[in-house]
């Protein structure tokens, strides 16, 4: 059941959710789950198990909660009719013993979709891979999408921007994190922000290279084009905190800084030396 268990949690990090997973770490007396059972559940599905009955509703809306609070908890369950509360939860159960169950919210890790694979893209990847992110490179040039300029690519898509979104869906695009938009044509990199905001609603995260003045332009074709200002307001423009990067590896530095504030839920500072 363990191994079942988590490569259920790993298929579901892989395509960007959330899961919450409980662990029975200790058992006392009668009790309807052993050590190392585990139970996992994200928005919308459950898989594993911990024992069943009350103790399984009880630990399924505690994972739900922790889902949305991203609070791991350890509680221990009492599964006695009459019991105090002293030692844990207690459970209108006759099984008489007291179980401790674990519990921590996994999150994904980062799958960057980098739409051109040019000089910058190549940085992100690079300063990315140590911290064991993901990649997929998507551009209209074969050449620049080629499983042997980017062989620890998890998709390498050669594709123009209208095909690429015609076999795409908001479901299909959630397996990304953040799709940043590194195109050598501002030509292509409108045509996906445009087709991207048709389809997005929470994830990803959509970026875009360049200056207050391209994104202006990209803004008014999108406005045009029926696209929600509330919807273009989502969009990072120029990504990266400011750094003062010139060179493809100082901008991957300061994109990627970026995106880590953001998963820690913080706003970028510049703490003082003598702090």
């Amino acid at each position: 059941m363990t191994q079942r268990v988590l490569e259920w949690v790993t298929s579901r990090l892989r395509d960007g959710e959330a899961v919450a997973l409980a662990s029975v770490i200790s058992a006392q007396g009668s009790v309807p789950g052993k050590p190392g059972a585990h139970m996992a559940v994200t928005d919308s599905e459950v898989y594993g198990t911990v024992g069943g009955a009350g103790l399984e509703m009880k630990v399924m809306n505690h994972l739900r909660e922790i889902l949305v609070s991203n609070e791991g908890r350890i509680e221990t369950y009492q599964l006695q009719k009459e019991a105090s509360g002293s030692a844990g939860t207690p459970l209108n159960s006759l099984c008489g013993g007291v179980l401790t169950v674990a519990m921590e919210v996994i999150q994904p890790m980062p799958h960057i979709l980098l739409a051109g694979g040019g000089h910058c893209a190549q940085a992100i990847a690079d300063a990315s891979a140590p911290m064991g992110w993901s990649v997929s490179v998507l551009d209209i040039r074969s050449e620049y999408a080629s499983e042997e300029l980017w062989p620890d690519a998890e998709e390498c898509i050669a594709s123009q921007p209208g095909d690429f979104l015609a076999r795409e869906t908001t479901e299909s695009l959630a397996r990304f994190s953040h799709i940043l938009l590194l195109g050598h044509d501002w030509v292509i990199d409108e045509a996906l922000l445009i087709g991207l905001l048709e389809r997005v609603e929470d994830r990803p995260q959509i970026g875009c290279i360049g200056s207050r003045s391209k994104w202006q332009a990209f803004e008014k074709s999108a406005l045009k084009a029926g696209i929600q200002q509330d919807a273009l307001d989502t969009v990072i423009c120029p990504i990266g905190v400011t750094i003062g990067a010139e060179s493809p590896q100082e901008i991957a530095i300061a994109v990627l800084a970026q995106i880590i504030a953001e998963m820690k839920g913080v706003e970028p500072a510049s703490p003082s030396w003598r702090d």
